[in-house]
């Protein structure tokens, strides 16, 4: 059986990119780009959120569940640069195939990351396949939004319908699990402006880690998970996060009561 790879990532504005569409010099700070872009955003639309392709990944935050393994972890280090990083992600699913799990990532991380790792040249021929290379790709493949190879669960829970989409916080804490800690995405650029780019990914681990939980929630739902198999699964990771160092794991175990 492959194994299951969840994952979120955290953007920032893409600053070099802001400046080499519209013409703007290092006389202009990164901070002034990124406010006339919300600027001329909030003009156009009545929100700051840019779009997909101006959206410099950050982070890439995972959890692989195989085996008995659950493991959690960010790609690269917080200083490497943006191509690298997605390139890791995709060398991932070139080497084993997983079935990916997402809150949200059909409609954000992935075409994110599709924009971006086409700017920075990224490689990924496993994931794009739907069939050419594969016949099983034809009828299970990553970029369908109906198949399972990648299962976006918020898309799913709300039968593909917009209107009906829940928050990932609040539907965890509704069930029971911590929700987000620390910060939430509209955090995320004044974060990092002012370097805190590891409680950037501290805050994203969180955030798949919930999303992982939800998932074996949904598994159980669905009758994947029988009610033992679904009690174990909370204890491995439990048992897991509890051997993690970080106080961000301290916190979320501390918000995360035992029924």
């Amino acid at each position: 059986m492959n194994p299951t790879l969840i994952f979120d990532i955290e953007t920032i504005p893409d600053i070099a990119g802001l400046r080499a569409l519209h013409g703007l010099d290092d006389g202009v700070s990164d901070a002034d780009v990124a406010e006339m872009a919300f600027q001329m955003r909030r003009q156009k639309t009545g929100s700051d959120f840019l779009q997909h392709h101006l959206q410099r990944v950050a982070v890439i935050s995972c959890v692989l569940r195989e085996g008995d393994s659950f493991r959690v972890w960010s790609l690269g280090e917080p200083d490497e640069d943006e191509g690298s990083l997605i390139q890791r992600f995709f060398d991932g699913i070139e080497k084993y195939t997983p079935q990916l799990v997402s809150w949200n990532g059909g409609g954000f991380d992935l075409p994110v990351l599709h924009y971006r790792g086409l700017i920075h040249g990224v490689q990924s021929p496993r994931y794009w396949d739907m069939g050419d290379d594969d016949r099983d790709f034809k009828w299970n493949n990553y970029i369908s939004r109906y198949h399972t190879r990648h299962l976006d669960l918020m898309d799913l829970l709300a039968l593909y319908t917009g209107r009906a989409n829940a928050p990932l916080d609040e539907l965890a804490k509704l069930i029971g699990f911590p929700g987000k800690l620390g910060m939430d995405g509209s955090q995320v650029w004044t974060a990092w402006q002012q370097g805190r780019a590891q409680e950037i990914r501290d805050y994203c681990e969180t955030d798949v880690v919930n999303t992982y939980l939800v998932f074996a929630r949904f598994q159980m739902m669905r009758g994947q998970f029988t009610r033992e198999r679904y009690a174990r699964e909370i204890e491995l990771v439990r048992a897991a996060l509890s051997k993690l160092e970080g106080a961000h794991w301290k916190e979320f175990l501390a918000q995360w009561p035992i029924d």
